[in-house]
């Protein structure tokens, strides 16, 4: 069972990293992944999601040739 979850979070993390080019579209994959994490960590769905969208904002504007 956690070789299923660590895969999936890892999974999850190759998502995240494509970050849309758009600030909605950044949105929507930050929050979309921090929703599915949290769901298979089994936390809460809104802070999973907004804390996807607040990490994949950040990296996006940190890292713009990344994105």
């Amino acid at each position: 069972m956690r070789a299923i979850l660590f895969t999936s979070a890892l999974g999850l993390c190759t998502a995240l990293s494509a970050c849309g080019d758009t600030t909605g579209e950044q949105v929507a994959i930050g929050a979309g992944a921090g929703a599915v994490g949290s769901a298979l960590l089994g936390g809460h769905l809104l802070t999973g999601a907004a804390v996807g969208t607040a990490a994949n904002l950040i990296y996006c504007k940190e890292n713009p040739g990344r994105c």
